[in-house]
């Protein structure tokens, strides 16, 4: 069996796991949580960023920092995970889907501006697969109409924007350290905030809306409830676990975009047959490995790839649901505009197993497999 995932270890984790116990503070915001948020400051060069229990949360934290209200509306891509509508939601907000690009399966740029009125109080991007949205373009907008940028970059972490870590270029950052994430600690997530005028309350916000973050500094002298907030903090125990996972963050980094590469060099034989298509990178982008997909001709020819390679062993998986189709997605949001691609390509898509020290053979086991289907079967794209 291949499976789709094994959440990363490098072997210092169970280390770290034990000194959090020692020094005798679990409960966040203790020695291993300040230096995860430290060292995400100083590689990445955002103002402030803060560690959170999940990439949902950090979301949850953004939605608050922009002051939603009932009414209001934020322009966000279908095709992603709920968390990124469900956020903006729970404020009051209206979800506004756009379009996607095909070629990167992110929000597409050219379709936003027809989506922004007077309601429109963010864009939400999402960087599927570790590559990143043409922030450039959308960055111009929200200055042009004044209204913030959040970036979903849950999949992002290392990944590239002319040179910018993503997360780092809209107002507002969301990570994920799930454990199908690059850097995992089984649950987690970090909001990175690039204003300097949000910081103070996103400190107030993750501390159960208290000024707690001041009185520990000495600040204030005692803490009291001032905001709104909820309890966003991390145990240190995953805080350790993750910080031994960023100390080898180049060589988590380097292994995976070594198993891409393989998988690319052997199935881009069959993208120049036409069989499959296969995710772009554009020139501007440096991505982190994060998935490799490959896109078939229809739904139907990926429910029958999907068994073939489930019945030899093999654990590949579809992607979201675009959510402007489901239950939720009909009651508290709509498309701006034609579903040309969000849904056309969505069902076409499916994520190969990729995972840190996969080894070599089993990337070739994965691309035999794959031409062994289209050897027995007449499926074009």
């Amino acid at each position: 069996m291949i499976p789709f995932n094994i959440p990363a270890v490098t072997g210092k984790e169970h280390i770290y796991i034990a000194e959090a116990a020692k020094r005798g503070h679990l409960s966040g915001d203790g020695h291993f949580t300040k230096q995860c948020n430290q060292w995400f400051e100083e590689k990445f060069g955002s103002k402030k960023v803060l560690l959170t229990t999940s990439c949902t949360h950090a979301l949850e934290m953004a939605a608050i920092l922009l002051d939603l209200k009932e009414g209001d509306e934020v322009i966000l891509p279908s095709y992603t995970f709920v968390s990124t509508a469900n956020a903006f939601v729970l404020r009051g907000a209206k979800a506004v889907f756009v379009d996607i690009r095909p070629d990167t399966m992110n929000l597409d740029e050219n379709l936003i501006e027809a989506a922004i009125n007077e309601k429109t109080k963010a864009i939400v991007v999402v960087h599927y697969a570790g590559i990143s949205c043409e922030m450039d373009k959308i960055m111009a907008l929200a200055e042009k109409h004044n209204i913030k940028v959040v970036e979903d970059a849950a999949q992002g972490v290392m990944s590239l924007y002319n040179d910018k870590y993503l997360g780092t270029i809209g107002h507002l950052g969301c990570y994920s350290f799930h454990e199908t994430k690059n850097y995992n600690c089984g649950e987690g997530g970090a909001l990175l905030i690039n204003d300097p005028a949000l910081i103070e309350r996103a400190e107030i916000i993750r501390e159960k809306g208290t000024d707690r973050s001041k009185f520990f500094r000495g600040q204030v002298d005692k803490y009291s409830w001032v905001d709104i907030g909820s309890s966003y903090l991390p145990s240190e125990l995953n805080a350790a676990f993750l910080y031994a996972q960023l100390e080898e963050s180049d060589t988590i980094n380097n292994d995976r975009l070594k198993t891409w590469n393989l998988y690319y060099k052997h199935l881009k034989t069959l993208q120049e047959d036409g069989l499959i298509e296969l995710g772009s990178i554009p020139q501007n982008c440096t991505h982190n490995a994060h998935m490799f997909y490959i896109k078939v001709k229809d739904i139907a020819v990926r429910g029958k790839l999907l068994q073939h390679l489930k019945d030899n062993g093999i654990g590949a998986v579809f992607h979201y649901v675009p959510l402007h189709s489901s239950v939720a997605g009909l009651q508290y949001g709509k498309m701006s505009g034609e579903d040309q691609y969000t849904t056309k390509e969505s069902e076409r898509l499916i994520r190969l197993p990729l995972f840190f020290h996969m080894e070599e053979e089993k990337v070739l086991a994965v691309v035999e497999q794959i031409f062994a289907f289209y050897k027995n079967s007449t499926h074009t794209v």
